[in-house]
């Protein structure tokens, strides 16, 4: 039976509540309807002013093990209405019966039970303790019939503490209760008090007269009544009656609540309690908790909770805490830590003030501002001296409210509360039936639109509730007693509003609102007078007389009967309801008034709707479609959409409504685009304004078949929502039911009456229903004054008086015209679920709803699925299996189950419900019929005019592979091209084709917005850059269809979002998906663009042996290049005759001469290297070929070594050239030719291998040039390595194993390198490194421009502590302060991870020293650049559009925090080596993270390799050479599909990006090129970045196929090559600002804060696609002014330049390549071979420096430069090499450059510009202090030369030209940087003639140059001459 009691509260119908005694009364007649009896419902016709006071069951509970027992109950028998509570004995002691060492005072609570009903009975409980006695166990026999309760537990001496009395006394409670259902606690507490009273105090008054009496006195019911009524003790009590049932009484309930737990826990209570969450309270005191439980539903007034609601649950049932139902329950404290355990519980524990909300429970807020105002009016309340707290002279006293009036004043503000939520709750109610009796539902989605709180959370839980749902069939009533909210809700609104902003009057609204309240409770206070026995101080403390003695049952009977017999004559006094018509109010507004935002403006938007439907239906046509995408863009704002429902009604009711084709088609997608916002709920109403109408639109297919404008708008979620259509049927249901008792003449509305049908069988719908155009909740219009709820209530008045015949007739009525309804609903639901082509059952299956709801249940109380159905809706749950034709099958449950519920709700009959259902198949059996007609005429409609297929330009080789597939292209997240906030035009969505080349995807079209104009979009990518495909299904931009599409997303950051047109089949577009599949993924690397380009060859063959592939290529292609060339040739000559060249041919004298240049670039000059003898002969033609490689070439730049170890030099060197690796057996993926230490044998290398990851054992790759540091890198140590090297110092025993041998030998190595760093040969270790110091840093290098934090972070300190020079950078990220420097510096620094170098420890006395560093792996890159990608172009519009979710995506990513601890560590690194130490990078496999560090490295120590030269090296030295896997790393076949694209060397050319924003000066290439990098490292266009080792390009003869003479010309494989010969026609990867300083080393910044998003991730040129295939991105030259083909004047070649759409380089080229280009075509023009553009700038650059200085005064150039302040510089400030004469010196602080310059460069500017076009002057005019020929040694692998020497005293320079007269200068040897002129000797390749003492060597900061006289007194001569200019100076 207790199981009842628990689920009592639960979900349950919740009834008003109807009788409201204490517990049942007795036999009258009229009582015996009172009374919640358990399990059967209430009737409810009966009320009683007085009755008989009802039965106070009362127990008396008796003894047994540790259970209570019922002693007695009085009345015996349980009343006939309302039966005793089982089970009362647990809650008498809620925490159990236990017996007591010491007599306790007695206690006092009340119980709240609930039944089956939700009625409440309320049990008080009063317990006093009475001494065990031995022989009362025996006694104590439980009598079920007593009902005037005492509770008794006796136990065997369990316990015995000590105790007043003898020594083994215990005691045990008995408790008296009372169950009443009525609430009056006081009356409770007086009355049990009196009996204990009588009981203790031993007064002369017999207690079976007091329980009689109490059992039957009378007791008012509500109304204000008052009564007052004795016990026959002498004693006096007053019983009130509140004024209003239907308000709380909560006495100071609510005001202690807020004490106990403070405002912000007693407000997320409450919203816990109304979002339906288990509240669960805990106390000492039970009288609290009841308190605290009554306090919190009197807030949630005019709800009503619904659900478990048990203010005292014993200790017994404490597993119904863990039911899933929500709950209000409290418990003690003593059982916390039950409550502890439970995950989805809020606990309040009122003793600690504390509310607890578990981590998954989300209580969502009240609304703003709701929540604030709440807040700050519940301070004011509670605390008033808040607001004088800070005045200077508080007044004197502050009048504080009593705890009651606090209590009434907390309840006001909730009371406000609700009125302000719910306000206008009235205008969405929906009257369904007037008789018999009312069914009112409310519209939910129409209330949460209107009030403009569609997104909150907590109202839309509220309105979903239980509690909700009971408001509205209890207050929905139209007709009834209003109560104080009624009143609120519907007059004081405006007042509210008003007073929002002032807190006093609002303060005063709640004190007046708290005054009825508390008149409400206690309407007769002054009378109020009790007059009660009580007990004396400690009585319970005397040993009472004797136990609670048995009361006499007979004669508490016989006092009833007697009370019985008197009551039953009197007549029933019925109390008589007020009953009123509830006032609705004014109609609702939005909580807070939003500003339309971008829809501000709506008066024009509205307009521009208005003319765009008013041109339809005038039949002008292009006017329609020139407004028609501004009014799309309209359709967005909600006014718009309701304008256009409007505006096509009148259409409709002129009878307009059949239209001609195209008519047809604009409005269709006018309503697609405003369904297309309309969420499943239709919250604005526009779904519903729009349903009638697209019934009523149609057009004629041909004779006898009509479209209607349903077939086309059906691809929207708002039809398969069955919440919409049931609001729908219930309002149109409310029209006509109103419509029924109206007066036709009241009656304005001409469609409001079920009108005839209209075109039924052509396809058309059955009747017009009204359309509700006026949305739900706003005021009815001027003809029609009488709302339906008006009506009602004046029904609901008039229902007593009528017949019963009339009765009859009206609930017959009203039932016919909901079955009618019901029948109309189920053809317009069939119309728009049935889709056109019914074997589309794809669009139905994909409506979110219709397979979903078979399981869904009908929920009569709670439409609350409507959250769930929308989204949990998959397509397992469906029908996805099923045939076509279950479409029908489909919908006809759909429709089957809305019958049920809305005809079950509103009272159809069963016979009608059965009928309906038999209809439902046919009727969507006769439309589907209809259907089939319309679908096959709408096929024959000839098809709209579609735009013409724009092919796409090829590259020569490109072949198309699939032809164009029509497709729109949608707009992705980025705004620029879908002209978003930014503004622009609209370039996407455009409509076109996609067309697959065996190189690149390609989409090719036009913007479908026509007013952006005829602009060709184009957005493409490589196919091998593509790394996620996925399909989608999306609205077509046109006609908002929904269609089939492909998202294709690609590493070079385009994105194709695609929509296929409805031509396209699906089988073309799968076959577009297998192609690019198999172009992405080709099964073997031959397969890829660029070795089948060219090539013949077929991918399947076996490869031959390596020699003559190289050969084999050749002779196969030769043919096709040729022929390519040579229409290359011609487009060129054809070209020639119409206009001056474009930019990139200009340069050539002729098109044979062109073509010679574009095949063939220029030789190499011929090696100087040659190798030794000591090879063996068959391994010399690999070895040339070695030598030749880019290693090779620069080690001999950075002198490391020779090839052997026989020539007679090379014992000094420190490190030899080792050819170990030559045939790759060593380590596949290192070079064939290795710089290892002169003293280690080859023979040692391969044991040294073994200790290292993938054999890559340390090697040297570069030497500081004045350090002399070495950088070496190596794979990562094996574990056996690093252990061996560091813990086994000790000498090998002889039993030693081989791994140890090998880290032994291991060690030989790393001291091998250590010894062979020139400062550390003496290997004695003592070395103090005094040169570092922040002075001597700061001359030979220079720190990043942006002047921010320092560098410091990321890096773990104890490195920085560590490393002697590197300690904790300062603030501003300049060198380290020299207090940090450690005396003793370790030669060789090893930078390994973390984690493999973990626990060793290292020796002190060993020269190098280990720096663990924590870096992160190959698949966090992969990762961060997945997330990168989706920040660039995240596929889809926003959320929240701005820059600010795109920084939040972006540091997601963690791609910035990548690049920052790359930099961080090359820095660390760069610091090391510029201070002597030698590094080792030794990072996980020595491929990925090792080549990032180790070529950032060299790019800032070196200033060669920051031009582009030096670049190409390092790529193809550090990358190719050492073996970065691109085909890995890039996926480029079938088998690194799983692996994913890891874009490490895109990460590295992003932070060689960084470091060159922070220091433009100092690289000779342009950002472009790192650009072109990044993007054709992954396009496969060239053969550059295939393959992953130089071992397998040699396997694929891709190596040395192209060497010497035996190359052919043939297009371009290399990437190198083809920059080359770019170079050569376009300065487009050259940096004009270039002017680096000697002997540069670069420190950058490294934070986050200092880095800069690299643009080659978000920019996009719509124009013409990616920019780096040079040859498409140049779109036809523009013809010149003058030839205009019109012949009128010359137009204006200004245009507009977009965004996204032009690529502004181009569009505006910066000031020197316009200068360029303006000179080659001027030279054009006068007829002379232009020049190129090199050329001039070189001759510019050295004009500009000789000119600079007309007074022959001044200071060299360099040293000048370096003067000028270094932050002026790497900001970018000069563009040339020095300021002088520049004409663009933008001289910012010039008080920091000399006098003469600031005077100078003004006319030096000047004259430039008229000196620019002339030849430059002769040479006589220079200073020439001696003269004469000399050779010099070229550069690295360079012969020597003779050259003419001029050594010019006044400019200290030594100039030289390639002859006398030569004008330029070929170069400069600045005297300033000379160290020493030394006598030299002969190298290879020096004239053979020549004495060796004419031999001589300038040593300069930067190199040694080589010079030969003709003999040596000339020699002699020139050495004089330098050192004598040396020593002058």
């Amino acid at each position: 039976m207790m199981g009842a009691l628990w689920e009592a509260g639960g979900p349950f119908l919740c009834l008003p509540p109807v009788g409201r005694p204490w517990g049942a009364a007795l036999c009258s007649p009229a009582a015996l309807a009172l009374g919640g009896c358990w399990g059967q419902r209430l009737p409810s016709s009966a009320a009683h002013p007085l009755l008989p006071l009802p039965a106070a069951s009362w127990q008396e509970l008796g003894s047994g093990e540790g259970q209570g027992q019922i002693l007695q109950r009085f009345p015996e028998k349980d009343w006939e209405d309302n039966p005793f509570p089982q089970g009362i004995e647990l809650f008498c002691q809620p925490s159990g019966w236990q017996l007591c060492p010491e007599r306790n005072p007695p206690t006092f609570f009340v119980a709240v039970l609930t039944d089956i009903n939700s009625e409440r009975h309320y049990c008080a409980c009063l317990t006093f303790w009475e001494p065990v006695e031995p022989t009362q166990e025996g006694l104590c026999v439980r009598d079920a019939t007593a009902r005037d309760e005492e509770a008794d537990e006796g136990g065997s001496g369990a316990l015995s503490p000590p105790a007043p009395g003898p020594p083994d006394q215990l005691f045990a409670p008995k408790t008296l209760v009372l169950v009443s259902r009525l609430d009056h606690v006081e009356v409770f507490r007086n009355s049990l008090g009196l009996i204990y009273t009588i009981h203790v105090e031993g007064l002369n008054v017999g207690l079976e007269n007091v329980v009689g009496n109490l059992l039957t006195c009378l007791i008012p019911l509500a109304g204000g009544s008052q009564r007052t009524i004795s016990l026959g003790a002498g004693d006096r009590q007053v019983i009130q009656t509140p004024l209003t049932d239907s308000l709380p009484i909560s006495r100071c309930s609510v005001a202690l609540l807020f004490r106990q737990l403070g405002i912000t826990n007693v407000l997320s209570l409450f919203c816990a309690a109304l979002t339906e969450h288990k509240v669960l309270f805990l106390s000492r005191s039970y009288q609290r908790l009841s308190d605290a439980c009554r306090g919190l539903l009197a807030l949630l007034f005019p709800l009503r909770y619904s659900f478990t609601y048990v203010p005292i649950l014993p200790a017994q049932l404490l597993e119904v805490l863990s039911t899933p139902t929500p709950f209000i329950i409290g418990v003690n404290a003593a059982f916390q830590a039950e409550a502890q355990e439970l995950l989805d519980v809020v606990v309040a524990d009122l003793d600690g003030g504390t509310v607890t909300v578990p981590e998954c429970v989300h209580i969502p807020p009240l609304p703003e501002p709701l929540q604030t105002q709440t807040h700050s009016i519940l301070s004011m309340v509670l605390d008033p001296e808040l607001e004088l707290a800070d005045l200077a002279f508080p007044p004197p006293t502050m009048s504080i409210s009593s705890l009651k009036m606090q209590d009434k004043e907390l309840r006001a503000v909730f009371l406000r509360l609700f009125a302000q939520l719910l306000q206008g709750y009235r205008w969405c109610l929906h009257m369904v039936r007037i008789h018999p009796e009312p069914v009112i539902r409310f519209h939910k989605a129409a209330f949460l639109g209107q009030r403009g709180l569609v997104e909150d959370d907590f109202l839309m839980k509220v309105l979903e509730g239980m509690a909700f749902a009971g408001f509205v069939s209890e207050r929905g009533v139209p007709y009834r007693p209003t109560d104080l909210f009624d009143e609120l809700v519907a007059h004081e609104v405006a007042r509210m509003r008003a007073d929002e902003n002032h807190p006093q009057r609002v303060l005063r609204h709640v004190k007046e609102l708290a005054e009825q309240l508390y008149k409400n409770e206690n309407p007769y206070p002054a009378v109020a007078m009790h007059k009660v026995q009580r007990p004396g101080e400690a009585s319970h403390l005397r040993r009472a007389p004797r136990p609670f003695p048995r009361l006499d049952e007979g004669m508490v009977q016989w006092i009833v009967d007697q009370a019985a017999a008197k009551m039953q004559g009197a007549p029933p006094a019925v109390k008589a309801e007020k009953r009123t018509t509830v006032p609705s109010g004014p109609p609702m507004t939005a909580i807070v008034e939003r500003s339309g935002g971008l829809h501000g403006n709506s008066a024009r938007r509205l307009e521009v709707v208005r003319n765009c439907i008013s041109y339809v239906f005038e039949g002008k046509m292009l006017e329609a479609k020139k407004l028609l995408p501004a009014v799309l863009r309209a359709l967005k704002g909600r006014a718009a959409r309701r304008c256009l429902a409007q505006e096509l009604h009148l259409h409709v009711q002129q009878n307009r409504a059949v239209l001609d084709h195209q008519q047809f088609d604009f409005v269709v997608r006018m309503m697609n685009c405003c369904l297309q916002d309309c969420t499943s709920l239709d919250e604005h109403g526009v779904a519903a304004a729009l349903l009638p109408l697209v019934t009523a639109f149609c057009r004629k297919l041909s004779p006898g078949v009509t479209q209607f404008a349903y077939s086309c708008v059906q691809e929207h979620v708002v039809w398969s929502t069955p919440q919409f259509w049931e609001a729908m049927f219930y309002g149109d249901v409310q029209t006509h039911i109103r419509a029924l008792y109206l007066e036709p003449a009241e009656d304005q509305d001409p469609f409001s009456v079920c009108g005839g049908s209209l075109g039924r069988g052509m396809g058309g719908p059955g009747s017009r229903s009204p359309v509700p155009l006026r949305q739900v909740g706003e005021a009815p219009l001027q003809g029609d004054e009488r709302s339906a709820l008006d009506v009602a209530s004046e029904q609901r008045r008039l229902w007593p008086t009528l017949s019963r015949e009339k009765q009859q007739e009206l609930v017959q009525k009203e039932e016919s015209t909901v079955f009618s309804q019901a029948i109309h609903y189920a053809n317009r639901m069939s119309y728009l679920l049935l889709p056109l082509d019914s074997s589309k059952s794809r669009l139905l299956r994909e409506r979110a709803g219709l397979g979903e709801l078979e399981s869904a249940s009908n929920s009569l109380v709670t439409n609350s699925m409507a959250g769930s159905v929308a989204e949990s809706y998959d397509t397992e749950s469906g029908f996805e299996d099923a045939e076509a034709c279950d479409v029908a099958g489909a919908v006809v449950r759909f429709i089957n189950r809305f019958v049920d519920k809305v005809c079950t709700e509103s009272g159809v009959t069963s016979d009608h419900l059965k009928g309906l259902h038999v209809m439902v198949p046919d009727i969507v059996q006769m439309h589907i019929e209809t259907l089939e007609a319309v679908h096959r005429e709408s096929k024959r409609l000839p098809p709209i005019q579609k735009p013409k297929l724009l092919r796409p330009r090829l590259l020569p080789g490109e072949e198309c592979v699939l032809d164009g597939l029509r497709v729109y292209l949608l707009p992705d997240g980025r705004e620029e091209g879908a002209g978003g906030p930014g503004g622009g035009p609209a370039l996407l969505p455009a409509e076109g084709a996609v067309f697959l080349t065996t190189y690149r995807v390609i989409f090719t079209g036009m913007p479908t917005d026509p007013l952006v104009g005829e602009q060709v979009v184009v957005r493409s990518f490589p196919v091998a850059a593509l790394t996620k495909e996925k399909r989608i299904s999306v609205q077509t931009p046109v006609d908002q269809l929904l269609q089939d599409g492909l998202q294709l997303r690609s590493c070079t950051f385009q994105l194709l979002k695609m929509a296929f047109d409805e031509e396209v089949g699906s089988d073309s577009a799968e076959l577009f998906r297998k192609q690019l599949h198999k172009l992405r993924y080709p099964p073997d690397i031959r397969g890829t663009f660029a070795l089948t380009l060219g090539s013949a060859h077929t991918p399947g063959r076996p490869p031959r042996a390596t020699k003559d592939k190289g050969p084999s290529f050749r002779t196969l292609s030769r043919n096709l290049v040729k022929n390519a060339k040579k229409t290359i040739g011609r487009q060129y000559v054809t070209r020639k005759k119409y206009n001056p060249p474009s930019w990139e041919h200009r340069g050539q004298p002729s098109p044979e001469d062109q073509e010679d240049e574009i095949s063939v670039s220029e030789e190499l000059e011929p090696s100087t290297l040659t190798p030794s003898s000591a090879l063996k002969p068959s391994d010399r033609m690999t070895m040339s070929s070695l030598v030749e490689r880019a290693c090779c070439r620069d080690y001999q730049r950075l002198g490391l070594g020779t090839l052997s170890s026989s020539l007679s030099r090379a014992k000094s060197e420190p490190f030899r050239i080792s050819p170990v690796n030559r045939m790759y057996a060593i380590c596949r993926s290192y070079p064939g030719l290795l710089i290892v230490p002169q003293s280690i044998q080859d023979n040692a290398l391969q044991r040294v291998s073994r200790c290292y990851r993938q054999n890559r054992f340390p090697v040297v790759c570069w030497r500081s040039g004045r350090s002399k540091a070495v950088l070496l890198r190596s794979g990562g140590l094996h574990g056996k390595g690093v252990v061996g090297l560091f813990k086994a110092q000790n000498a090998p025993s002889p039993g030693q194993s081989q791994a140890d041998s090998s880290s032994l030998e291991q060690e030989k190595y790393l001291q091998a390198v250590v010894s062979s760093m020139p400062r550390y040969a003496d290997a004695s270790g003592r070395n103090t490194l005094s040169g570092f110091s922040s002075a001597h840093m700061g001359s030979h290098g220079k720190w990043g421009s942006v002047r921010a934090s320092g560098r410091s972070g990321g890096l773990s300190t104890d490195v920085g502590s560590r490393l002697a020079g590197v300690g904790p950078p300062q603030a501003n990220g300049a060198p380290p302060d020299p207090g940090f420097l450690r005396p003793q510096r370790a030669a060789l620094y090893i930078i390994g991870d973390k984690a493999q170098l973990k626990g060793v420890r290292p020796d002190p006395l060993q020269q190098w020293e280990l720096v663990p560093i924590e870096v992160f792996e190959a698949r966090q890159v992969k990762a961060s650049f997945k997330k990168l990608l989706k920040a660039c172009v995240p596929g889809c519009p926003a959320t929240e559009p701005g820059p600010a979710s795109f920084l939040r995506s972006l540091e997601d990513s963690e791609w910035l925090i990548q690049i920052h601890k790359l930099l961080q560590v090359s820095v660390l690194v760069v610091e090391l080596l510029d201070s002597g130490s030698s590094v080792l990078v030794s990072l996980e496999d020595g491929w990925d993270i090792t080549t990032q560090v180790v070529s950032l490295v060299q790019l800032l120590s070196d200033p060669f390799y920051r031009t582009l030269e030096g670049f190409r090296l390092l790529v193809e030295k550090e990358w190719l050479s050492f073996g970065h896997r691109f085909s890995h790393r890039g996926a480029h076949t079938l088998a690194g599909q799983s692996s994913g694209f890891t874009p490490v060397f895109l990460q590295f050319l992003d932070c060689v990006h960084q470091v060159h924003l922070q220091f433009p000066m100092e690289f000779e290439f342009s950002p472009f090129y790192l650009k072109f990098l990044g993007y054709h490292h992954v396009s496969r266009r060239f053969r550059t970045f295939l393959l992953d080792s130089d071992y397998e390009r040699i396997e694929l003869g891709l190596l040395y196929e192209e060497k010497g003479e035996r190359r052919a010309p043939q297009a371009c494989r290399s990437v190198w090559e083809y920059v080359e010969r770019l170079s050569k026609r376009t300065p487009v990867f050259y940096n004009y600002m270039y002017a680096p300083e000697d002997a540069e080393v670069l420190r950058p910044y490294s934070n986050v804060s200092n880095l800069k998003v690299w643009d080659f991730y978000t920019e996009e040129t719509l124009a013409e696609g990616p920019p780096y295939d040079w040859e498409l991105a140049q779109g036809p030259p523009e013809p010149p002014e003058e030839e205009r083909p019109d012949g009128g004047a010359p137009q204006s070649r200004r245009r507009v330049v977009w965004p996204c759409y032009d690529s502004r380089p181009r569009a505006q080229p910066d000031a020197i390549s316009r200068l360029l280009e303006e000179m080659q075509r001027l030279e054009t023009e006068l007829g002379r071979p232009p020049e190129r553009w090199k050329d001039a700038w070189d001759r510019v650059k050295a004009a500009q420096r000789l000119e600079g200085r007309p007074d022959g005064r001044g200071t060299p150039s360099s040293l000048l430069v370096s003067s000028v302040p270094h932050h002026r510089r790497s900001l970018g400030v000069y563009l040339q090499e020095g300021p002088v004469g520049s004409t663009l010196s933008l001289s910012l602080d010039s008080d920091q450059s000399s006098g003469s310059t600031a005077s100078s460069s003004r006319q030096a500017a000047r004259r430039s510009t008229s000196t620019l076009y002339s030849q430059f002057q002769t040479a006589e005019s220079e200073n020439r202090s001696y003269e004469g020929t000399l050779y010099k040694k070229g550069a690295f692998m360079k012969p020597w030369k003779a050259r003419w020497f001029v050594l010019d005293k006044t400019k200290h320079q030594l100039r030289y030209y390639d002859h006398r007269v030569d004008t330029e200068c070929k170069g400069v040897i600045d005297l300033a940087e000379v160290e020493a002129v030394a006598p030299g000797a002969p190298t290879m390749g020096a004239p053979k003639t020549v004495d060796e003492k004419a031999f001589f060597d300038v040593k300069t900061t930067r190199r040694v140059y080589n010079f030969c006289a003709q003999d040596v007194p000339s020699a002699q001569q020139w050495v004089d001459q330098i050192q004598s200019c040396l020593s002058d100076a």
